[in-house]
């Protein structure tokens, strides 16, 4: 979508602006061509400074750009209690599941499966960087959040269900029926951040809780793994070489090191933005 920050002052620079689909914050964070730039440089000098909010709101979104969302999941340490489903069903009003295996009546978004060893693994979304479920969505639904976090836009979903089908690794949900809302909970104004108010007819999947991480707290199936005292999950920015269970801070690098780190399905070329740690002693050590 073209969003133009002034008015062009001639009908050149109207027709130019449009027709390539550029807009000022896209070549000002450099996301236009090195031709577009080239050929849109006299366009800027017509163009009216930037204001300081819109400058703010420049810097914050190159270094949002620049995020690495990660979680690690270290399966040595899950004992399977499902603390991080029940975190992630309070703290999203999760739906009700139809069809699917679910969690005491509702959409497991992080589901917890028995392993052929005897062990356990979570499974959230995996905020896969090459996301299939994002390009078969025939209405741009399913989008990047502007630090790569997998999002769905109820408002624009028509139900249609190829992001179920899209998906390999089985994270997504459709709500066949009404969401159990109060009336007062019916007027909170929608907000793609937690996907509430919920309603029938969209596709549904866990989201990273995104309203906390752009608070700067982590998702709450890690605060609740963490405070159950298994801190089998961590999340953070592995381009800061960062992450945190909710108390403590490590570095990523350091708490992979020598654990021999895999990602479900890689060979697929999604790109999953998860990293699984094997049980100490187990087939993959």
């Amino acid at each position: 979508m073209v969003r133009f920050l002034s008015r062009p002052t001639t009908p050149f620079i109207f027709i130019l602006v449009v027709y390539m689909k550029i807009s000022r914050r896209e070549l000002l964070t450099g996301a236009g061509s090195a031709a577009a730039g080239v050929l849109l440089s006299t366009v800027l000098n017509e163009l009216e400074p930037l204001s300081a909010e819109e400058q703010a709101e420049l810097t914050q979104q190159s270094e949002l750009a620049k995020r690495r969302w990660t979680y690690v999941i270290d399966l040595d340490k899950c004992n399977g209690c499902k603390k991080c489903t029940e975190a992630c069903i309070a703290e999203m009003h999760v739906p009700p599941a139809w069809g699917e295996p679910q969690y005491e009546g509702k959409q497991p978004w992080i589901q917890v499966f028995d392993t052929e060893d005897g062990g356990f693994m979570p499974v959230p979304c995996q905020n896969c960087q090459n996301a299939p479920c994002a390009k078969v969505c025939p209405v741009g639904a399913t989008f990047y959040s502007e630090d790569h976090i997998v999002l769905i836009d109820q408002d624009r979903c028509i139900g249609c269900r190829i992001c179920v089908a899209a998906c390999p690794y089985q994270r997504r949900f459709f709500n066949w029926f009404d969401p159990p809302l109060t009336e007062e909970e019916k007027k909170i104004p929608y907000s793609t951040d937690t996907n509430f108010p919920h309603r029938m007819g969209v596709t549904e999947k866990c989201i990273w809780c995104k309203h906390r991480v752009k608070e700067g707290r982590p998702p709450a199936c890690v605060e609740a793994c963490t405070k159950a005292g298994m801190k089998a999950l961590w999340f953070g920015d592995a381009a800061q070489d960062a992450l945190t269970n909710g108390e403590e801070v490590v570095e990523l690098s350091a708490l992979i090191r020598g654990r021999q780190p895999y990602r479900l399905k890689d060979e697929l070329g999604t790109h999953p933005s998860v990293i699984y740690l094997p049980p100490r002693g187990g087939a993959n050590e």
